[in-house]
């Protein structure tokens, strides 16, 4: 709107650029006054009100709005935007942990499972190590039985031939009187 477009405000419709809270609150009172005693349309509930002076009033409030206003609006703006980073970063700071989580146990599973497996392994090998030993040791019994039974064998020829040799001997002569 341009200036010569704007109507005129009454005095009591004049709003300063900056207003104080009191006199902004006042305003508010009025425009709502106005709108609760505006004449009914008939057989409605909508009210008639002059549309160019309530808006003049309505951006002669919205200048009159103090700056502190605008700063706590924007602060509030601030304050979500914030809170919306700081939500993201969370989820993703959580999201990371679970992964995490479920990176530990699978390397707990991983490693219960080798260990499971080693544990297997170790079993295995000692029984193939008894089993092993056992077979070593009926071998060597076994080579020891037929030694054994091969010098007794022996034993009994030496002995055989022992007996052949003193029975074989000449008889020794008398000795000379």
């Amino acid at each position: 709107m341009s200036d010569d477009q704007i109507p005129h405000l009454q005095q009591s419709e004049v709003v300063p650029v900056r207003s104080s809270v009191g006199s902004l609150l006042g305003l508010v009172e009025e425009l709502i006054d106005e709108v609760r005693h505006a004449r009914s349309l008939p057989l409605s509930q909508n009210a008639l009100v002059d549309r160019d002076k309530m808006l003049n009033r309505l951006e002669a409030l919205l200048r009159g709005l103090p700056d502190e206003l605008r700063a706590a609006r924007w602060m509030v703006r601030e304050r979500e935007n914030f809170m919306q980073r700081a939500q993201a970063q969370s989820e993703e700071i959580v999201n990371r942990a679970r992964s995490e989580a479920r990176r530990l146990v699978s390397q707990s599973h991983i490693l219960e499972e080798a260990v499971a497996e080693a544990n297997a392994l170790v079993r295995r090998a000692e029984g193939e190590a008894r089993r092993t030993r056992l077979e070593a040791e009926d071998m060597a019994d076994a080579v020891m039985e037929s030694l054994e039974t091969l010098i007794g064998d022996l034993a009994a020829r030496v002995s055989s031939t022992r007996s052949d040799l003193h029975r074989a001997r000449p008889v020794d002569p008398p000795p000379p009187i």
